[in-house]
């Protein structure tokens, strides 16, 4: 009789152990599982297909902050190009110049309103001046927002007669926006712009 209570004993315990095991591998296996699964869902969040060509891509996302430097050098370099970029031809300032506002604030209306004030553009136009900029470098301050940065670059004025080459030293500040729009692609917006040195090169 005590030997069957015993074996019976001894099966229960075997029996509970055997139960506890079988839950803690299940809830390794299950934990495991959920891991993987997270783990799936946030590479294929981060694979994007696309259409170059006629043939589909895949290629995987970045972090944005990884991207920002890049991002903030191509808003600044566009804004410019599309500000400084400049034909002897009234609708076309007009358009880059309009292209050029969206990406900044008041004070690029400012700098725009003053130029044209002063007879800048008038001038482009009578003289048959062409107007070219190439950015040479963009020193940015990414510790804190809104992001500082200084613009270097060489200034070219074309005429028929001669070529003058002026060095163009911009600064300011840029802001992040919530969202990106057709007219501004990275989402940020250039504030407290303005002309430190547009002087000719010796």
């Amino acid at each position: 009789m005590f030997t069957q209570t015993k074996n019976i004993d001894t099966v229960a315990k075997l029996n509970r152990r055997f139960n506890v095991m079988l839950m803690l591998v299940t809830a390794a296996v299950l934990c495991f599982g959920i891991y993987k699964s997270y783990d799936f869902a946030d590479r294929a969040q981060n694979r994007v297909r696309i259409l170059y060509n006629g043939k589909v891509l895949e290629t995987l996302l970045s972090d944005r902050k990884h991207s920002r430097p890049v991002e903030l050098r191509d808003h600044i370099r566009t804004f410019h190009e599309d500000f400084f970029n400049l034909l002897p031809d009234d609708k076309q300032i007009q358009a880059n110049i309009a292209k050029a506002l969206y990406l900044a604030d008041e004070s690029a209306k400012r700098q725009y309103d003053d130029l044209r004030e002063k007879g800048y553009y008038a001038n482009l136009i009578a003289g048959n001046i062409s107007q070219q900029i190439s950015v040479d470098s963009t020193v940015l301050d990414l510790d804190q927002l809104p992001y500082a940065f200084t613009c270097y670059a060489t200034e070219k004025l074309v005429r028929a007669t001669n070529t003058v080459t002026r060095k163009l030293v911009t600064k300011g500040r840029v802001r992040e926006l919530s969202t990106e729009t057709d007219n501004n692609p990275h989402g940020f917006l250039i504030e407290r712009w303005e002309i430190v040195n547009n002087a000719d090169q010796p």
